[in-house]
């Protein structure tokens, strides 16, 4: 196996993962900027309404015909909390050209790269603006998400335990935004901020398979859409930068009581980290404690911080 990694240009990186270990290769994409208040329930809509339609192919209807001419390809999209990180996300698996018949002339990394950079970068607009049936719709399902939040007990249970531990700091906020922002949001102001994103944030794109790096790092090179790309310097928080200052605090418990026949407790430990290879152990000591204690137990450790803070959350 083996890694390397090309500048396509400032701020935009290429992966390559060159492995013959499976059948299929997978690409990924990450847009990084940091977490926000103002922004974290526009980063969760993106690419919800990204997935409806491109330019090419207008609706999700002609994404999933595609996707079954490529062979059954799959394409995923979402967002995540990486440190004080948010993180949306893109992903597409396709058949490695290796399997694919010979006679098909068909080129499935191009064709993967092409699709999912099309997606990306390339969406469907009216008028200069978001397609308004997109973005209702969407802003709807991302609404039912928010609010049925409160129906998986452990989840909520321990997205309350990270909302206390860190009130008032961006590691605190709930990675789908909230739904008192969705009202402000419309088809027009979304697209004007997808392109501010779109040419500021870092851009990472992960290719792993059994694959011929030079071929792939031509053809995103070569891609229409990263061509129109400016160069960036993209702000981000970095994994093992101090984005906060906190005094040593006592332990905290918090109890929300609810009509449930059983309790979740969570207990949250936020580490002091100087090393970033630190991380490894406080992850094996953390699962650890999850099999001997049979409780919930997190650790926030993806990122340099300071003094311990305990907090327990109690659903009764």
């Amino acid at each position: 196996m083996s890694y390397t990694i090309n500048e396509i240009k400032q701020g935009i990186k290429l992966h390559c993962i060159d492995t013959n270990k499976f059948k299929t290769n997978l690409m990924a994409v990450f847009i990084t900027l940091p977490l926000n208040r103002e922004t974290i329930t526009l980063n969760t809509l993106i690419p919800a309404v990204l997935k409806r339609g491109t330019a090419k192919l207008n609706t999700q209807e002609d994404i999933s015909k595609k996707l079954e001419d490529m062979y059954g390809a799959s394409f995923d999209c979402g967002v995540e909390k990486i440190g004080d990180n948010h993180v949306i996300k893109f992903y597409l698996e396709a058949l490695n050209d290796n399997f694919v018949p010979k006679n098909s002339n068909q080129n499935m990394a191009k064709d993967s790269i092409d699709l999912m950079l099309d997606i990306i970068l390339n969406p469907y607009i009216e008028n200069n603006k978001f397609k308004d049936e997109y973005v209702e719709s969407e802003k709807n399902n991302i609404r039912r998400l928010i609010e049925a939040k409160i129906d998986n007990k452990d989840q909520y249970a321990l997205n309350r335990c990270i909302e206390e531990m860190y009130k008032d700091k961006p590691y605190g906020l709930y990675k789908y935004g909230y739904i008192e922002d969705l009202e402000k949001i419309n088809a027009e102001n979304l697209y004007k901020y997808y392109n501010e994103l779109i040419n500021t944030s870092k851009i990472d794109i992960f290719i792993s398979g059994e694959l011929n790096t030079k071929e792939i790092l031509e053809i995103v090179k070569n891609n229409e859409n990263i061509k129109k790309l400016k160069e960036r310097k993209p702000n981000y928080i970095v994994n093992n930068e101090q984005t906060e200052s906190k005094e040593e605090v006592q332990e905290k418990e918090i109890q929300d009581k609810m009509d449930v026949t059983q309790g979740k407790l969570v207990i949250g430990l936020d580490v002091e980290l100087n090393d970033y290879n630190s991380k490894f152990p406080v992850s094996i000591y953390n699962v650890i404690l999850r099999r001997k204690c049979n409780i919930k137990t997190i650790s926030k450790c993806k990122r340099k911080s300071k003094p311990c803070i305990h907090s327990k959350i109690k659903l009764c």
